[in-house]
């Protein structure tokens, strides 16, 4: 066991190397970057005050000649493209190794200062919706196992199987016209994660007020989570319920309450409960990009949306960086996780 997780450790380091240098090498390919971006700004100035007959400290550059070329030199410094592309990659990995992620361009703050602000956002968005679609799922699942092929079976099983074909974006969407606004059940807010008289709130008033904004974006999240892990359930309860154990008992008199919960139970929710690491970061990475940028969540998602738009690339890869290293030990936590309630699972004799 210890050596497969020394394996998977070593691992890490030569993938997040492999996905760090496929998106550079993609970014040098996309156009308009800072560069680009800033030395537009200066010349709309430019044709700004030059229609409106004002000075101003960029004239010196010769608007009407175009852009002086010390100042594009100096911008290209101050954004670090003086440097040749492989120079820049070797001092951005040089860096990561030891978590410095660097400085935005645009927001005058580290990179690691701004993930810190808003990672509590996303984690507590992910949380939360992990804990609903887990609360919901295992007694569902349970049920349906029960109730196997019966009315309630199929139903239900309609109802997750339309909720998981569902686009995330498109339940926050229906979420919000119905629940929000001008929505015909406006109750909810339409926007942030707290409001704007928060620091004026009491401590209780606080957590009502945060439980209210987090409502919507956790139940979009959780609608379109509830299939897996009810499946997961309803299946690992079939197999085990078909076991030469309960067959055993039943032939003992016990009633199937007592079956179901404290035999069939035990041994069906492992795979479940070891599936939990797994199940928070895929919302937390994959659903929290769209639903932070739709209800306006100050999060990681919507850091990483804002900062490959305005092309703040320290951003963008401190972000990619920080989502890449989560995903990854969590996939080690989940198989070690497995290995501990399963002593039976060894994935070192797999490989």
């Amino acid at each position: 066991m210890l050596n497969y997780i020394l394996k998977r450790i070593f691992l890490i380091f030569p993938t997040l190397l492999f996905i760090i240098i496929i998106n550079f090498a993609i970014v040098q390919l996309a156009p308009g970057g800072p560069v680009e971006m800033t030395l537009a700004s200066i010349r709309d100035l430019q044709q700004s005050e030059s229609a409106t007959g004002r000075v101003s400290a960029v004239k010196q550059f010769k608007a009407s000649k175009g852009l002086d070329d010390e100042l594009v030199t100096y911008i290209k410094k101050l954004y670090g493209f003086d440097k040749p592309p492989l120079e820049r990659l070797w001092i951005m990995i040089k860096n990561y190794v030891s978590f410095d992620l660097g400085y935005s361009y645009f927001r005058n703050k580290q990179v690691g200062e701004l993930i810190l602000e808003k990672i509590p956002v996303s984690l507590s968005l992910g949380l939360w919706s992990t804990l609903i679609i887990y609360l919901v799922s295992i007694p569902l699942g349970i049920k349906k196992a029960i109730k196997n092929s019966e009315g309630f079976d199929g139903w239900t099983s309609f109802i997750i199987a339309f909720a998981y074909a569902l686009p995330s974006f498109l339940v926050a969407i229906i979420l919000l016209l119905l629940f929000a606004g001008d929505g015909p059940f406006s109750y909810f807010p339409i926007r942030g994660i707290v409001s704007h008289n928060w620091d004026s709130l009491t401590a209780v008033d606080k957590v009502k007020d945060y439980a209210w904004h987090m409502v919507l974006p956790t139940l979009t999240l959780a609608i379109s989570g509830f299939a897996t892990i009810t499946m997961l359930t309803k299946n690992s309860f079939l197999e085990e319920i078909h076991k030469q154990y309960v067959i055993t008992a039943r032939a003992k008199g016990l009633s199937e309450n007592q079956i179901l919960y404290g035999h069939v139970f035990r041994n069906a929710m492992l795979i479940v409960i070891t599936s939990i690491p797994d199940a928070l970061i895929k919302v937390f990475i994959t659903g929290s990009l769209l639903i932070e940028i739709i209800f306006s969540l100050d999060g990681i998602g919507l850091l990483s949306y804002e900062s490959a738009v305005g092309r703040d690339y320290p951003v963008v890869f401190g972000t990619l960086y920080i989502f890449i290293l989560i995903g990854l030990i969590a996939n080690l936590a989940t198989d070690i996780i497995y290995m501990i309630v399963d002593p039976r699972i060894d994935f070192e004799r797999r490989d």
